[in-house]
């Protein structure tokens, strides 16, 4: 059989065709029940179930996984990388108190290669169901001459509800009020330019590299995913914010107490500490952050050590083994950090809101 005049241009869009159609298996663990129609429509189809909510708030956010994918081509491994875009995706909208609803992938690519394909889709099917989110759809684009070869870029948007009157804005926060870090697996998505400048052009290692302070390669441990934090988000607000603002656990302490006791949330994502803690901050108020006083990753601390890059540049580019920041009432911060130990996550007192001008301060 002849190839078609645009297969040899070079986008075989019947090979296309035969990927799409295992989607269906692939994608069953993230179904819904809210999810209509099917696979590979125009749109997805979801139903938000409105009698669940009072005043239903829709949240989106859509995102990328950056240069992290250049370690994920260089050891051929692309079955974390679906898992890391979800799971950021899923963090973006937690912080706000939401629930993640339906996802939708984008993956941009020159030449479509089976297996690469479906190992990305597998990613995004196991870390949309850990997050109980429906991946309803999705695009597929092959460009030839656009990208290098073996390579491709990959982005995803996401959609989730809160209720209105149970939604985040931080504007409870106050001086006073404590501040929890949650632990990251590693770098998550974010800071790997300059990473990867550091490990492979600085200290010239290889992807394959065995790095005794990590105890892994240094391949590994750059594709280390991206842990959610949804489901503990959830988990907290349910157990410590309700409607009238007050949970059950502490009522009996003070009945009069009108104020949550969880008062926002940051993602620790691009621009660390110092850009995205300011985003749920009160203009009068500041955040100061203790260094040393949580446990840093092996990875980090190599970093600070060969990178020669300045103390405070590392907390604005890296997570520095903080993924996500709750800002607490001081009275339920160790609620809170017994609540987090009890659901497996590594959690400490890192710091405090002061008077301020809505800044960050590592001290």
């Amino acid at each position: 059989m002849n190839q078609k005049a645009y297969a040899r241009a070079g986008v075989d869009i019947d090979l296309g065709n035969r990927i799409k159609a295992t989607l269906p298996r692939l994608l069953a663990a993230t179904h819904r029940r809210e999810v209509l129609g099917k696979v590979g429509g125009f749109g997805g189809l979801f139903a938000l179930d409105t009698r669940k909510y009072r005043r239903p708030v829709l949240v989106s956010s859509v995102d990328g996984v950056g240069t992290k994918l250049k370690v994920a081509f260089a050891l051929g491994r692309h079955d974390t990388i679906g898992q890391d875009l979800v799971n950021h995706c899923v963090n973006d909208i937690a912080v706000l108190g939401a629930e993640p609803l339906f996802f939708l992938d984008y993956i941009g690519t020159g030449e479509l290669e089976p297996r690469v394909f479906t190992e990305i889709i597998k990613g995004f099917a196991k870390a949309c169901a850990e997050n109980n989110c429906a991946l309803i759809g999705g695009e597929t684009a092959q460009m030839p001459g656009f990208y290098q070869a073996g390579e491709y870029d990959v982005s995803g948007t996401i959609v989730g509800v809160v209720e209105r009157a149970r939604m985040l804005d931080g504007k409870s926060i106050k001086p006073g009020d404590a501040v929890v870090g949650i632990a990251s697996s590693g770098l998550h998505t974010n800071g790997y330019s300059l990473a990867r400048r550091i490990f492979f052009e600085q200290m010239k290692l290889q992807p394959g590299s065995r790095v005794a302070e990590l105890g892994n390669s240094i391949g590994d441990e750059l594709l280390k995913v991206h842990i959610s934090y949804g489901p503990l988000v959830q988990g907290l607000l349910k157990k410590f914010n309700e409607r009238d603002g007050v949970a059950p656990s502490l009522k009996s302490r003070s009945a009069s107490r009108r104020s949550p006791a969880i008062k926002g949330f940051a993602h620790i994502t691009g621009g660390g500490f110092v850009d995205n803690i300011p985003r749920v901050l009160p203009k009068n108020c500041d955040v100061v952050i203790r260094r040393g006083s949580w446990e840093m990753l092996p990875i980090f601390e190599l970093i600070r050590a060969k990178g020669a890059v300045p103390e405070d540049e590392l907390y604005q580019v890296f997570n520095m083994g903080i993924g996500m920041v709750a800002i607490v009432a001081k009275e339920d911060f160790r609620l809170v950090l017994r609540f987090i130990h009890a659901r497996k996550h590594k959690a400490w007192l890192i710091g405090e809101v002061t008077n301020g001008r809505g800044v960050v301060r590592i001290v």
